[in-house]
């Protein structure tokens, strides 16, 4: 089995992948683009009357003062948002220190709200900042469902309670009588709001589609209902604070407000964009002048999105240099304000890259817009005065050119390429030299000078080298920047609405005589080189599969060595292809099977190798038209699944004994010391034998290992375990279970972070084996160890084992659930946990990473071939096609 895409040649490939199968998942992007163009659209019809420069005048005719006031209803408005996450923990039982949820949220919430990524705002920042605090997966589970349904549940409310007291706020929107409005948004309110405040007062339920979910307690329910008016609120107030004067009071505006929010919400258009101003602009009163309508819900974007995430982006940035600078922290009242908030900044650092990507992205729209958008001032003729027309006239198609780049270096920027960065750093000079060329734009300069000195603290978390990224456009990538084509043709035909168009226009710019001809040629040209070169660069290469050789298992010997993770030791059995990352430090191995490729375990090695090799595995997965899977990986990784964009599924929980408290005394272990005795008596013993292994001794081990296979009628397995190869187990040493001076029972141990922790491969007894042995193997051989200083020993993974659809609600942990309690006749689940669970281990969750956030039955039945193929399943190392 070959696990690599087809080369250049044609090599030998895997079945083709159907054309909906590689369409469907970027289905739901190229509809959210779409839905965004169609909102672009909408908005031109609304804006017909509008003027681009009277836009800009009003803009900065805005009064100090009601800036300030809208900075202070952002801020309380953000301040309501982190209570979202203050309320849920009181909701789980594990309120935490303030000073960690205000930072961590504020900071979420700022990055989350602007560029709307769910990894950002929600999975990865909380599972970092709460599961070091002691939460598990269902835990954060529980607040980013608290927060999300709290704040779905408050807007709702707040709209339908602004048509309840004026329901003509909606009226040109919505075709029916103001009486008939008032009478559906009062009878909606009272359904959700009296069964959910009698159930909170009975402390019961609610029951919704075969799902029971617990009512929050009234003081927790009212608490979180205040910083829902006060998230819903502020932010209308940050917007109304700029609208025109008129009769349109502030909670008439709450109806548009929350009705304008929950269509950018359905629509899935990043933040809205385009959709909730069509709303806006659609429901004010006939007579408001739409110019400055159009002025106000700029000035909310710029004041409610932007600021908070540049200010969040400052925070950020001086927190990367205060830890460069080596942490240290001063006494006073600044140190301990550090030391409580700085677990929240801690687990908000490691989104830096997406968060950076956004910058650099709206950078480069920012540029390529101004090369779009007329002179809005008179510095574009103090410019034609300082410098020649040819370098006026070109600098528009050089600030396009450089915006361009910019918006493809970002995903190298989210892919920690160094690369990417130093280009990024050039093109943001070259940017900041077009801005002051073109018109003497010192607010874009200064602006791109920001960047630049945001950019740099964090110079040291972009390692990876070679090509820019190894990466392929992802489909949401894809949507973006095909959304943001849609906004330039917006801006276009806005911004020069007034100019008579003829088809002279297309070529006026190159028949002009008044520049020279053969620099307008170079820029284009240049242009099309450039973005030729990078789109190159930033594809990810192909992957060939070939036999692992002793050089490709030596390097990854290398690196299992320095691995704190047993199972890492499964990278040498030869059937699955090795990924390594740029600099050879970290690895991935995985096999395919269907239209899957699935990782087992996950990345292996140094962090910002391993996270390299991972992005570099589900980069290549996609490419090849297959989806990228990590099977069996734990909770250390779910922060870089969440990064990766997968979902996660609890597969089950792996038994890990601390060899340091493991006795056989005490009486909760007297059954376990009574079958150890029992053992002892029929003449059992334990030897552990280092490697390399006599060949005499192999083939002993072979017929217990024929023995074992046809009792059970099963043969060899692969993928997610060892098979017998002497190869194989002339890597680690073998536990050998004796009675009467012959060979009863074997298991081959391997071990990780220097010998610190050890598991269990392949474990086999012959059939005349006393009752007993393999618990006697693992009682005796576990005690051996904890002599010989290893400090864990992993039992293994208890399949299906700890679900909780309870707490989760997922789906899958209801099926996953059902099979664990009434699946004994075809396997002994919860026999397998109990046995495992006499010897006292710390049950750790076991999760599947996934693309899809439904159930996983196909990549579930995908890995169940790979390890049934066995043998025959072999792979190699993957290198570029």
């Amino acid at each position: 089995m070959t696990a690599g895409h087809e080369d250049e040649n044609g090599a030998d490939r895997p079945a083709a992948i159907g054309l909906w199968a590689r369409l469907g998942p970027t289905l739901p992007y190229l509809l959210a683009a779409g839905l965004f163009a169609l909102g672009l659209y909408a908005l031109y019809r609304l804006l017909a009357p509008v003027n681009l420069a009277d836009v800009a005048t009003q803009i900065r005719a805005t009064p100090w003062t009601t800036l300030a006031l809208a900075m202070t209803a952002t801020l309380l408005g953000y301040l309501s948002l982190a209570g979202y996450d203050w309320s849920a923990l009181r909701y789980i039982g594990k309120p935490l220190p303030i000073p960690v949820v205000l930072t961590g949220g504020l900071m979420a919430y700022a990055f989350g709200n602007t560029i709307g990524l769910t990894a950002v705002s929600g999975g990865a920042v909380r599972w970092r900042l709460y599961s070091g605090l002691g939460l598990d997966g269902y835990d954060v589970a529980a607040v980013s469902t608290f927060a999300a349904v709290s704040f779905g549940v408050a807007a709702t409310l707040v709209g339908l309670g602004a048509l309840a007291l004026h329901p003509g706020a909606l009226a040109s929107i919505l075709p029916f009588p103001a009486g008939t409005i008032r009478a559906a948004a009062v009878g909606l309110i009272a359904v959700q709001v009296v069964p959910l405040f009698w159930a909170s007062a009975r402390g019961s339920s609610l029951r919704i589609r075969g799902v029971a979910l617990r009512v929050p307690s009234l003081p927790i329910l009212a608490g979180q209902i205040l910083f829902s008016l006060g998230d819903i609120g502020f932010s209308a107030l940050t917007l109304y604070l700029f609208l025109p004067a008129g009769d349109l009071g502030f909670f008439t505006f709450l109806a548009v407000f929350a009705a304008a929010t929950m269509a950018g919400i359905i629509s899935h258009v990043p933040g809205g964009i385009g959709v909730f101003e069509t709303v806006v602009i659609a429901a004010m009163p006939p007579g408001t002048p739409v110019g400055q309508v159009a002025a106000a819900l700029l000035l909310y974007r710029l004041v409610y999105y932007l600021l908070p995430f540049l200010a969040a982006l400052v925070v950020l940035a001086l927190y990367e240099t205060w830890r460069a600078a080596g942490g240290r922290v001063a006494a006073g009242g600044v140190g301990r304000a550090l030391v409580a908030v700085e677990p929240g900044l801690r687990a908000v650092a490691p989104v830096a890259p997406p968060v950076l990507a956004a910058m650099v992205f709206g950078s480069g729209v920012w540029m390529s817009f101004s090369a779009l958008i007329p002179p809005l001032s008179d510095a574009a003729e103090a410019a034609e005065a300082l410098f020649p027309l040819a370098f006026v006239e070109g600098s528009a198609l050089v600030s396009s050119a450089v915006g361009a780049v910019l918006i493809l270096l970002s995903f190298g920027i989210l892919r920690r390429s160094s690369g990417a960065f130093w280009l990024t750093i050039a093109a943001l000079a070259a940017g900041i030299v077009v801005a002051l060329v073109q018109g003497l734009d010192w607010e874009r300069a200064t602006g791109l000078l920001l960047v630049i000195v945001l950019l740099s603290p964090f110079r040291h978390g972009f390692h990876r080298r070679a090509t820019l990224t190894h990466a392929v456009f992802a489909p949401g990538w894809i949507a973006l920047v095909l959304a943001t084509l849609a906004a330039f043709g917006f801006v276009l035909v806005f911004a020069h609405r007034g100019t008579p168009y003829a088809q002279e226009l297309w070529w006026q710019f190159a028949l002009d005589a008044r520049a020279p001809r053969a620099l307008r040629a170079a820029l284009v040209a240049s242009l099309i080189l450039g973005l030729a070169a990078l789109w190159l660069l930033l594809r990810a290469p192909a992957l060939r599969a070939g036999p692992p050789g002793p050089d490709d298992l030596a390097r990854a010997a290398t690196i299992v060595a320095g691995s704190d993770s047993p199972d890492a030791g499964f990278a040498l059995t030869g059937d699955k292809t090795l990924v390594f990352s740029d600099d050879g430090r970290g690895l991935v191995m995985f096999g395919a099977a269907g239209r899957s490729w699935l990782a087992f375990g996950g990345p292996v090695g140094p962090r910002d190798a391993a996270e390299a090799a991972a992005q570099i595995f589900v980069d290549a997965a996609r490419r090849a038209g297959a989806r990228p899977v990590f099977y069996e990986v734990g909770a250390e990784d779910v922060p870089l699944m969440l990064d990766l964009g997968l979902a996660l599924h609890k597969m089950g929980e792996e038994a890990v004994v601390d060899l340091s408290r493991f006795s056989l005394d005490g009486p909760g272990h007297r059954k376990l010391r009574a079958a150890h005795a029992r053992a002892q008596r029929d003449g059992l013993t334990l030897e552990l034998v280092r490697p390399p292994h006599d060949a005499a001794l192999i083939d002993a081990l072979r017929r217990i290992s024929d023995d074992w296979l046809a009792a059970k009628k099963t043969r060899e397995k692969g993928f997610s375990v060892g098979r017998f190869d002497p190869a194989w187990l002339d890597r680690s040493p073998l536990a050998l279970v004796h009675q009467g001076g012959r060979t009863v029972a074997f298991a081959n141990v391997l071990f990780a972070g220097n010998g610190r922790c050890a598991t269990l491969d392949l474990m086999r007894h012959s059939g005349d084996a006393p009752p007993g042995t393999m618990e006697f193997l693992f009682s005796a051989l576990m005690l051996h160890l904890k002599g010989d200083g290893v400090r864990t020993f992993s039992l293994g993974m208890a399949p299906l084992s700890g679900l909780a659809p309870e707490r989760s609600r997922k789906l899958w942990d209801r099926f996953g659930a059902l099979i664990y309690r009434h699946g004994g006749h075809f396997y002994n689940f919860e026999g397998l946990r109990a046995f495992k669970d006499k010897f006292d281990p710390d049950w750790r969750p076991r999760y599947l990473a996934a693309p899809s956030s439904l159930p996983p039955l196909l990549p579930i039945a995908d890995a169940a071939r790979l390890i049934n193929a066995g043998a025959k399943g072999l792979a190699g190392p993957a290198e570029p096609a």
